[in-house]
């Protein structure tokens, strides 16, 4: 039911998104008698900002084509190089870079929303590096024949994407794929594995949700599993592939996300109303960049994520070294060959200050040559992997962190 009621209310949202589309069209108009009157202006940008609001999404679409490095225009290429059913591995590269330059895996939140959440982390690691990005999919579109999708599946999808790329590639798990990202070197570390990474960077990742509680660490420790497991999981609709499977919506963890911030979400589009009545239509269009990908969701496994809750945010499973793969422990002490670099924002209202962190100091056989704590001045959980800090003051760090551990250092000691 969960499920039907929110499609029944995304159809009725479409539609008057449309009208009030439509509505914001004429009045802005200034033939017509509103438009004349002077208060015609006001109300076409509330309407338009409504709409906007109430406009059903897809998946958005990466869309860089260029980069500009140096002062100079560089094409970029984007291909698929693996499918798999639950994450397609997707690789960006740029015109100009060297032949031996930097292999990037970055490994995308399975959170709710799309990969395309890093378009900028991408587009700016790609100035020096090749990047590859994890393309999860949406959950309500692999049908059931294609089987479940756990945390067990997660890390060995991460391990054939390193496998893909080969030896000498460096890690970037950005938020909630920190833990299992954690794991796959630990395992890729005690196996001796080839493509082990050269260094992980962790970045606002809940390795031990004990430092720093949030809100979100809170809400999962407030319930037991079973109440996430009867009240947040739907089935998916008949008119979808991955019909009968169940999952954790999409629509729900947005949701979620809203209600933490529900003032500034507000003001953010009271400004935008502003910005649209004064005709800065630069500042109206860069808010709604933002919501278009904000709130484009995708639907989650019901096993991924009760598992994600119950392992990482209840039993806090890496810390306390229980965390299993296959059925086999997870021991951190493997990790003797991958530099690890951990990343976060001094205002993270999702990952607070010290989770991430906790991932050094649970490594007790990894040189401390090898390890790197960064904490990135007034950014927050998502300034930490976009916009102008992480462009200017994070990316730079994470670079000269892969620069001196990767292939070309180990070369020269």
């Amino acid at each position: 039911m969960l499920y039907h009621a929110y499609e029944l209310q995304r159809s009725w949202l479409a539609g008057a998104s449309a009208m009030a589309s439509i509505g914001a069209e004429v009045l802005s108009r200034s033939a017509l008698p509103m438009g004349a009157l002077g208060f015609g202006s006001a109300a076409a940008s509330a309407l338009e900002v409504f709409a906007h609001a109430a406009a059903p999404r897809g998946k958005p679409a990466w869309n860089i084509d260029t980069v500009l490095v140096a002062g100079g225009r560089h094409a970029v290429e984007e291909a698929t190089v693996v499918n798999r059913p639950f994450g397609d591995l997707k690789r960006f590269t740029r015109e100009g870079l060297p032949d031996d330059a930097p292999r990037v895996l970055i490994v995308a939140p399975m959170s709710g929303h799309y990969a395309t959440l890093l378009r900028g982390t991408v587009e700016r690691m790609v100035h020096h590096n090749v990047v590859f990005v994890t393309d999860w999919a949406d959950a309500r579109n692999v049908p059931l024949s294609e089987g479940h999708f756990d945390l067990d599946d997660y890390i060995d999808y991460v391990i054939g994407y390193f496998e893909h790329i080969g030896p000498g590639a460096h890690g970037i798990a950005v938020c909630q794929p920190s833990v299992p990202v954690f794991a796959a070197t630990a395992i890729m570390n005690r196996d001796d594995h080839p493509c082990a990474p050269k260094t992980l960077t962790m970045m606002g990742g809940p390795i031990d949700t004990r430092c720093s509680p949030t809100t979100v660490n809170d809400l999962a420790m407030e319930r037991p599993i079973e109440w996430f497991r009867h009240n947040v999981i739907a089935t998916v609709p008949m008119q979808y592939r991955g019909a009968g499977r169940k999952v954790y919506p999409g629509f729900m963890q947005l949701a979620g996300f809203m209600s933490m911030n529900l003032t500034n979400h507000l003001m953010s589009h009271y400004e935008m109303f502003k910005h649209l009545t004064l005709g800065d239509d630069e500042s109206a269009q860069a808010t709604k960049d933002f919501y278009d990908e904000y709130r484009s969701v995708c639907d989650m496994t019901a096993e991924f994520y009760l598992q994600t809750v119950e392992e990482v945010f209840q039993n806090h499973a890496i810390p306390n070294g229980t965390f299993l793969h296959r059925g086999k422990r997870i021991d951190l002490g493997d990790i003797t060959r991958t530099a690890l670099l951990a990343i976060e924002g001094e205002r993270d209202d999702i990952s607070g200050i010290g989770q991430t962190r906790a991932a050094l100091e649970l490594t007790p056989n990894l040189a401390a040559s090898k390890k790197r704590y960064y904490l990135a001045e007034g950014a927050g959980h998502y300034g930490i992997f976009n916009g102008s800090k992480w462009r200017a003051r994070i990316a730079p760090v994470v670079e000269e962190f892969i620069a001196a551990h990767g292939d070309r250092a180990s070369a020269s000691d």
